[in-house]
């Protein structure tokens, strides 16, 4: 750049050498580039004042702002890509998801089919309760038919 007469800059160095700006300015690059500007600065004639409100600018000036506004457009819409996919990933799975009132509504069904089956349950365990005693009492019946039977058969036996 300093062969070239291109105006030594940080921000024009990283583009030439394609490179994020604060590399630049890390120690041991810094002064480098420090050192080029001011044999710029030392080589080239003062600048003459320019009139209020007009700006000179270079052909070579004007290629580095575009390069560098170039460099800043690229990275914003890598940036705007990457937030875009993020954004329809995390759509995607709202989307995809069961909202929150499905499942509230799941939910109230689910517990009035546990209510409806714990009833259920209930009633059979007093079913069963009730089938056992009534087979304990019919146990009873058949041992005292049992019995009465034996002391008959027993009583014609002795009986000539």
């Amino acid at each position: 750049m300093e062969a070239s007469g291109a105006s030594i800059t940080f921000t024009a160095v990283a583009n030439a050498a394609g490179v994020s700006t604060w590399l630049v300015y890390a120690e041991g690059i810094r002064e480098h580039i420090d050192a080029a500007r001011a044999r710029q600065a030392n080589d080239s004639p003062a600048p003459t004042p320019t009139p209020p409100g007009k700006h000179t600018t270079t052909p070579a000036s004007l290629r580095t702002d575009l390069a560098i506004a170039r460099d800043q457009i690229k990275t914003l819409r890598a940036e705007r890509d990457k937030l875009q996919q993020r954004l329809r990933l995390q759509l995607g799975a709202e989307i995809e998801g069961p909202d929150r009132a499905h499942l509230t509504a799941r939910v109230a069904d689910l517990e009035a089919l546990n209510r409806r089956l714990v009833a259920e349950r209930d009633a059979r365990t007093v079913e069963a309760d009730t089938a056992t005693r009534h087979v304990a009492e019919l146990q009873d019946e058949l041992s005292a038919a049992r019995e009465s039977l034996r002391r008959v058969i027993k009583s014609q036996n002795r009986t000539p």
